[in-house]
């Protein structure tokens, strides 16, 4: 402990120690003490990464304000991305660290929240009325903070909140302070963002939250809380939204894995995993997956939009990352990154920060997001003594299995773990040893009904996303080869719907909608189909740049007779161009899964959509050919349409929601691609088998023992 009890005594004397980090992360036993040289770079692509020993390099702090690097709107607020080029560091057994942390108060002044609670619930309907109602993506999440001014200097304060939040949180991926020496971070992220290690890339959306606080969580409210469909909807949306981010940066697209409970001490939470292999350079994964959609909504690029425009201030670094980057024993890059939230932002000057955030779907209510924001601040405010600690079930410093175990090898002491990461790729893993337990924990985990309960979210799902995909397996020889172009509405849902058609053996581009739905940007013959993706805003318009654009567009593909597939707003596109009448829906059908009738055919599909077109006919006569309908029975909604070289559906086949999705688009493409001299037609795919709702031994959260997970190739 040379080096802790340096930090801590220079600390103690009054004097600045420099900047430092101490981190606590999923299933190790101990704190990592890392010390370094600090640098303030202009980009993610800046990050430095030196070659050296095996281990962490650097360590980023990644402000949200870097989503700009996307092209993505948000308020600019200056915040620096702080990076330290690390030292090696001391590995120091928790029952150590915990001694030689401070043990103080954390003396307060002027604190509450910076929007009040009416305020905040005017946002929260607000949100849902105007944007959400309109159309404008599935769900956003609109941030508010507790602020105050610490009595005392900063860095003895934020030492004694990082030890009550080690022996008082539970459940955290990453339990933190980081010093840059501008500012302090503090906190217990339950949430992994990205990670990469070995060569697979790793995600894990969490959302759902049960709020328990100062006390653990009750089996029959838990019962209640996993059946209910606001809980359920919520983390279905923020899981397609990271398949999306997933799609970008693992070469077959993420794999999903779960669902599993995230016991925390004032809250628990409903996670999946997803996992893929990828190449890419860390910094680019990083790059490409800001930020969660857990802290931001979907589709991203118009949630960033949302924020902006309810915000309107810049968030610090609320909903950035942490990312340690460094490399394996045989010169592979890895990375490590939490998402920055249950944090505290600590001013030299002594002034704080809490922000926390509530997701807003079209279930929620704004009592119930404004209460929400009150328990996410619960345990970092407990830290700094300004709620009462929780009641405890047992040791509250272990933290729970977590799928991450799963996943990947962990050099701790302990049962041998089984992983299988690749066809014929086995890694023998530990079980994470736990930290100290004087007492037997309570883990709702292992309760049957939860397990069940959990199990059961997977019944409806997408078998495409569930099951381990091997390269090939699913090519039809009729389609091999064929040109695609997908167009992207500014839903990232294309590059699900790009992985989908190249399993079929399509040769897929997906490109932007202003790059192509402009006049002379796009040649219709270039490609042998054109896919007209989805994207949020009102598809009847009369001036939105997008919309007219995609207007174009359509006229152009249908007057020369080109195959063109509309997907959600393409398919409403399609149907205006044809006669149809749009409408928007009273109940946004924003992440909802049904069973539907596709002309001879009942297929389980998902829906992320405010408008649809209606029809009082199931076909009708064109300028582009006789076009009949698949509607809904009580209010005529069309569901898809087909006619001679265009076809569309209203729903999403790509989502995580389809169970039938794969199958659907399968058979559409089939009818809208000329068959190839020689090859035999497609003909209507047969349903995927549905995986059972049970989960295999060993998948939920808190099994012990030795089991096995399989991830994509």
């Amino acid at each position: 402990m040379t080096l802790l009890n340096h930090l801590l005594g220079t600390i103690a004397s009054g004097a600045d120690p420099g900047p430092f980090a101490l981190l606590r992360r999923d299933g190790a036993t101990g704190l990592e003490v890392f010390t370094g040289v600090p640098h303030t770079v202009a980009g993610l692509a800046d990050i430095p990464l030196p070659a050296g020993p095996t281990g962490p390099r650097t360590l980023a702090v990644v402000p949200y304000r870097q989503v700009a690097e996307r092209g993505f709107a948000c308020v600019e607020d200056g915040a620096p991305l702080e990076c330290l080029m690390l030292d090696e560091p001391e590995r120091v057994p928790l029952t150590d660290a915990l001694a030689a942390l401070p043990e103080l108060p954390v003396p307060v002044r002027d604190a509450g929240f910076d929007i009040a609670d009416p305020e905040y619930a005017e946002i929260v309907a607000r949100v849902l009325r105007d944007e959400i109602g309109r159309g404008e993506g599935a769900n956003f999440v609109i941030h508010r903070c507790y602020l105050g001014t610490l009595a005392g200097p900063p860095l003895p304060a934020a030492l004694a909140a990082l030890r009550r939040l080690l022996t008082g949180e539970r459940g955290a991926y990453w339990t933190f302070l980081v010093y840059t020496g501008r500012r302090i971070l503090v906190g217990a992220s339950p949430e992994r963002h990205v990670s990469v290690e070995d060569g697979l890339v790793m995600m894990n959306p969490i959302s759902g939250t049960l709020r328990h606080p100062g006390r653990p969580a009750d089996r029959e409210e838990l019962l209640r809380f996993l059946a209910d469909p606001k809980e359920i909807d919520e983390l279905y949306m923020v899981l397609d939204e990271e398949l999306k981010m997933m799609a970008t940066v693992a070469e077959q697209g993420g794999q999903v894995i779960g669902p599993y409970l995230k016991e925390m001490a004032h809250l628990t939470h409903t996670e999946y995993l997803l996992a893929g292999r990828g190449s890419r350079d860390v910094r680019e994964v990083l790059r490409e997956t800001m930020f969660a959609p857990t802290v931001t909504g979907s589709p991203m690029e118009n949630a960033c939009r949302v924020i902006a425009r309810h915000e309107r201030r810049g968030r610090g670094y609320y909903a950035g990352v942490l990312a340690l980057l460094g490399f394996d024993e045989v010169g592979r890059q890895t990375l490590d990154a939490p998402i920055l939230i249950r944090t505290a932002e600590i001013s030299l000057a002594g002034e704080l920060r809490v922000p926390v955030g509530a997701t807003l779907v079209r279930h929620s209510t704004a009592a119930a997001e404004v209460a929400e924001t009150h328990a996410k601040a619960a345990g970092v405010l407990t830290a700094l003594g300004l709620r009462p600690e929780p009641a405890a079930p047992g040791d509250q410093g272990r933290d729970v299995a977590s799928p991450g175990d799963q996943a990947r090898d962990v050099a701790s002491p302990g049962d041998q773990v089984r992983v299988v990461v690749g066809p014929g790729v086995v890694g023998v893993g530990s079980e994470p040893a736990a930290g100290p337990a004087p007492a037997a924990e309570v883990r709702l985990a292992d309760d049957p009904a939860v397990r069940a309960a959990l199990a059961a979210r997977n019944t409806g799902l997408a078998p495409f996303w569930l099951e381990q995909r091997t390269p090939g397996a699913t090519v039809r020889p009729e389609f091999a080869g064929r040109r695609v172009v997908v167009v992207d509405g500014e839903d990232t849902f294309t590059g699900m719907l790009a992985h989908q058609l190249r399993a079929l053996g399509l040769t897929v581009t997906v490109r932007p909608w202003a790059g192509v739905a402009e006049p002379g940007g796009f040649d219709p013959a270039s490609a042998d189909l054109t896919v007209l993706g989805p994207g949020p805003g009102d598809p009847g318009h009369p001036t939105d740049p997008k919309m007219v654009s995609l207007r174009g567009l359509v006229g152009r593909l249908l007057d020369s007779g080109s195959p063109t597939l509309g997907v959600c707003l393409g398919h409403q596109m399609l149907a205006a161009r044809l006669g149809l009448t749009l409408h928007r829906r009273a109940t946004p059908y924003q992440g909802l899964c049904r069973d539907v009738t596709l002309f001879d055919t009942v297929a389980r599909v998902g829906f992320y959509s405010s408008y649809t077109a209606l029809a009082d006919a199931d076909g009708l006569d064109t300028a582009y050919g006789p076009v009949r309908l698949a509607r809904d029975p009580v209010d005529g909604a069309v569901h898809a349409l087909r006619g001679p070289t265009y076809a569309g559906v209203q729903f999403h086949p790509e989502s995580v929601l389809s169970r039938d999705g794969m199958a659907v688009l399968t058979e559409v493409v089939g009818r809208l691609l000329p068959t190839p001299a020689g090859s035999a037609p497609a003909s209507g795919a047969s349903r995927t088998p549905v995986p059972g709702a049970a989960m295999p031994p060993g998948a939920g959260r808190g099994e012990t023992g030795a089991h096995t997970s399989r991830y994509p190739g």
